[in-house]
Order: C-alpha cells, then structure tokens, then sequence
C-alpha cells in the first residue's frame, strides 16, 4: 500500500457525525477521539483521510449501537491538494 502523497487538511473535528462505508451493521458514527493525535493544550483534535478514530455508533443495528469502535476516515468534503495541484474533495465525509 502507498502512502497518501499530500498534506491533508484535516476537516473534521471532535463530536463531528460521519457516515460508514461497510457492512458492519453501523450507519452513523460520532467521532470520540483521534488515535495519536498531539495538540497544544485545551485544542480539539481533528482529523483528516487516512486517520484513525475512536467512533461510537449512533445509528445502526440494534446490536451495534452504543458501542465504541475503531474507523479509519476514507472520504471527507474538505479539500485536500495532491502534490500535482489536483484539490480532492468528496460529496459525503466517511469512514
């Protein structure tokens, strides 16, 4: 797998809602926490493609809800600029 060749703009914060992209049972999920994310103090992390999140599950199958899961974050509507000048942005952010 190739790494990500851009700075991404990290466009989505804390307690930001975001849809899945599986077949785990969730629809929903609200973002909890960014897995190694390192802010000045009193900061709200955020966090962008490619990141990895600690979600919990607002709407889903009756046996999902209310869990905390990991997600990693695949599509967000903030665009970000690839190092050939391209912007990428998306419809929906998602994970």
């Amino acid at each position: 797998m190739k790494a990500v060749k851009a700075r991404i703009s990290k466009g989505l914060c804390h307690r930001s809602v975001v849809a899945t992209c599986d077949n785990s049972g969730a629809k929903l999920l609200r973002i909890v926490s960014v897995v190694g994310s390192k802010t000045v103090h009193g900061r709200k992390p955020s966090c962008g493609i490619g990141d990895l999140i600690l979600a919990s599950v607002i709407k889903g199958s009756p046996e999902m809800r209310k869990q905390v899961v990991y997600a990693v974050i695949v599509r967000q509507k903030k665009e970000y600029r690839r190092l050939s000048g391209i912007r990428v942005g998306f419809e929906d952010n998602a994970a």
